[in-house]
């Protein structure tokens, strides 16, 4: 998972685009990449999905013994799921810090990449132990000036397509 997730933000940082980890309060790691509008009209979600498609397809492609991209649980074992599926409208995912109805309340946490390394242990993130390591922590203090442009990260995906 943690390979993954450096993986995917390599990939991401290619198209020019700066991403940011967090836990998800379970086992997974979501990896997000804050976008601005385009310079012209409004964010399409249609076009942000797809753009993330792309990218988790050519990482299964790449890999295809270690991901898919196919929700099914019975074609998972022993592979990760790229779930590019939360970006879309209707769709949710769990926010930075929310508490998790779970043994230990745990929480979905943001990381520093530094943190994002063997022996991460997502069920120390807790309701108890959060605002504590919080206070230590500068993860995502950037994130509000780390936005770019998706249409920018398209063209370079689509330049590495045809390369």
């Amino acid at each position: 998972m943690i390979e993954c997730a450096r993986e995917l933000r390599d990939r991401l940082d290619t198209f020019g685009l700066i991403s940011f980890c967090k836990t998800t309060g379970g086992k997974g790691l979501h990896v997000v990449s804050p976008i601005t509008h385009p310079k012209k009209g409004k964010l399409d979600w249609p076009l942000a999905k797809t753009f993330a498609h792309e990218v988790v397809t050519q990482m299964a492609a790449d890999s295809p013994t270690r991901y898919l991209t196919t929700m099914a649980k019975k074609d998972r074992s022993g592979k990760i799921f790229l779930d590019y599926l939360r970006n879309d409208r209707l769709s949710t995912a769990v926010a930075v810090l929310s508490t998790r109805a779970r043994a230990g309340a745990t929480v979905s946490m943001p990381l520093d990449w530094k943190q994002v390394r063997a022996g991460l242990d997502p069920m120390r993130f807790t309701l108890r132990t959060a605002p504590a390591l919080l206070e230590k922590s500068k993860a995502w203090s950037d994130y509000d000036d780390s936005a770019r442009r998706l249409e920018n990260a398209i063209k370079r995906l689509t330049k590495s397509r045809v390369a």
